[in-house]
């Protein structure tokens, strides 16, 4: 889950990481009430849940408070890639003399955290990888040791800095770590952290991405993300409610199956007769009809899909469940769009009678069935 930039900034103001003096708008009325308790000059930044938002004209500035309001207005008649502006922030421009970018996040391939420094910030860290890949600094963090100040102070050292200064931007790099971890993050950064005329450092921007599973640990952001202020699509949204996993991909054979392993093999079958998935969704063990049910629905819901595969391997889940929970949904639902059904294991023989005598067919083996879904698709 994605956390706006105030409320990023409010966790590192609260951990000590200098952040700029700023009050959060929720409609441009409000603006000059904050304004007025801000110096001159204004950054006036939209707060939305997309990366490169600077590029698309979501970051703007202001001399004066009529300026500001004015700045505000026009933000929030902004649509962002595709996202409404709903809320803007408003906080004092820093004198910058220089861009810095400090993140942690996760190394899939080396099973760890990873710290990455650079001596230039305010870009994507990609493009900076990109374009000038000596200057990006990276730290594997050692999972059962963490990240302590000598490591801090030896990525301050390499991006330029000595003495105080080093000092005190290690212990902001350290503190950042500290809220990583803290809040179960897969990605924190600082890009930028800068360097101010007068030689202090101050998180410029910040963003935070919280891992979905640690959410029970954050209510106050899961009650957030469940009331739909967020990046997800109603599909994903509905799916968070029920408890099912669900991924919306950009093909037109909606997939339904118990178990990731199971789904993401399925996924890979159909690809494998040149067939395109519309998602993945996992309904888990031992779903229950009215489970099932609410994945047709949420699957079906995406118009994109043109033909849906069930393929369902019945260990904890009955396939007599499932049986009912498609009969169920194709009664509530109304669905139109063919079905192809794999159905093996508990309860198998009652499942299949039940979709027999529905004038449902279901079939025994993934190829096949996959292969008739791609047909149908096409």
């Amino acid at each position: 889950m994605k956390l706006f930039e105030y409320e990023a900034k409010a966790i590192l103001t609260k951990y000590g990481i200098p952040t700029p003096k700023g009050g959060l708008v929720t409609k441009a009325s409000q603006t000059r009430e904050i304004a007025t308790k801000l110096r001159s000059p204004f950054a006036i930044k939209a707060q939305v849940l997309v990366a490169g938002r600077g590029k698309a004209g979501g970051i703007l500035f202001a001399d004066s408070v009529p300026d500001a309001e004015k700045a505000a207005r026009k933000l929030f008649n902004m649509r962002i890639k595709g996202m409404l502006v709903r809320n803007v922030w408003i906080e004092e421009k820093i004198r910058i003399k220089k861009e810095l970018y400090f993140g942690v996040t996760i190394d899939r391939v080396n099973q760890s955290y990873v710290a990455i420094a650079s001596a230039v910030g305010g870009l994507e860290i990609e493009e900076i990888a990109a374009e000038a890949p000596e200057k990006v600094i990276k730290l594997l963090i050692n999972p059962q040791h963490g990240f302590h100040s000598f490591h801090a102070r030896q990525l301050a050292r390499k991006i330029g800095y000595s003495g105080s200064q080093l000092s005190v931007l290690g212990k902001n790099f350290e503190r950042l770590y500290s809220v990583g971890m803290d809040y179960d993050a897969e990605l924190i950064e600082m890009n930028p952290i800068v360097e101010a005329c007068d030689g202090k450092f101050v998180a410029a921007d910040a963003r935070i991405i919280i891992d979905d599973n640690a959410l029970f640990r954050h209510q106050q952001y899961q009650k957030r993300l469940l009331e739909g202020e967020s990046e997800l699509t109603q599909q994903e949204l509905s799916a968070i409610r029920n408890n099912l996993a669900y991924v919306k991909l950009d093909g037109n054979i909606g997939v339904i199956g118990n178990g990731a392993g199971l789904v993401m093999a399925t996924l890979d079958t159909i690809q494998y007769y040149d067939g395109r998935p519309a998602n993945f969704l996992d309904v888990g063990g031992g779903a229950t009809s009215k489970k099932i049910a609410v994945a047709l629905k949420i699957v079906l819901s995406d118009p994109n899909v043109k033909a849906l595969f069930i393929n369902i391997l019945g260990g904890i889940t009955r396939c007599d469940e499932v049986a009912l929970g498609i009969l169920e949904a194709k009664e509530k639902v109304g669905v139109v769009k063919p079905m192809v059904i794999r159905l093996v294991g508990t309860n198998e023989e009652e499942g299949k009678r039940i979709l027999t005598e529905a004038r449902i067919h279901v079939l025994e083996s993934m190829e096949e069935a996959a292969r008739k879904v791609v047909e149908i698709s096409k």
